[in-house]
């Protein structure tokens, strides 16, 4: 697949966008996220000030067509105990069915790693779902996994 796109920062033209890529990301995953904390979500995204903030993937059309978005990566900024820095967590990483393969995920994934270097952020980290094989791949690409065991206690 020989898809052109762009990654950038989100903005406000593309809630509508991104819900549909959130929400697919959700279906992916089979969780039902309640609709307040999307929309909190969204709010915190489109603030700019807060600490969760996203890029997207779209499309670069010919003339007379619109850009349509085609992925999302959703980041967290975070003190970490072992530095002075931010550091950020790659949380959700999603890339619609049908541009799977066309370079996207890993074109966010780039940027992120670019923003890092411009930022001072000394580590990009994330993790996957172990059945989830595609993206592996892609990720095992970019960078060996590391040793760690994730432990995990829900507490609701």
């Amino acid at each position: 697949m020989t898809t052109k796109f762009r990654v950038r920062p989100a903005g406000a033209a593309d809630e509508a966008g991104w819900r549909r890529l959130w929400q697919l990301y959700c279906d992916f995953y089979a969780v039902a996220v309640p609709k307040d904390v999307t929309n909190e979500l969204w709010r915190r995204i489109a603030d700019g000030q807060a600490a969760i903030n996203a890029l997207v993937a779209e499309t670069v059309p010919g003339a007379g067509r619109r850009p349509q978005l085609i992925g999302m990566a959703n980041y967290v900024l975070h003190p970490f105990t072992w530095g002075t820095e931010m550091i950020c967590y790659l949380e959700d990483l999603f890339v619609a069915e049908d541009y799977r393969g066309a370079g996207a995920g890993k074109a966010m994934i780039e940027t992120l790693m670019g923003l890092a270097r411009q930022n001072g952020w000394p580590r990009l980290y994330w993790h996957t779902h172990e059945g989830n094989v595609a993206a592996r791949l892609l990720y095992e690409r970019i960078t060996p996994r590391d040793p760690f065991v994730r432990y995990v206690v829900n507490l609701r």
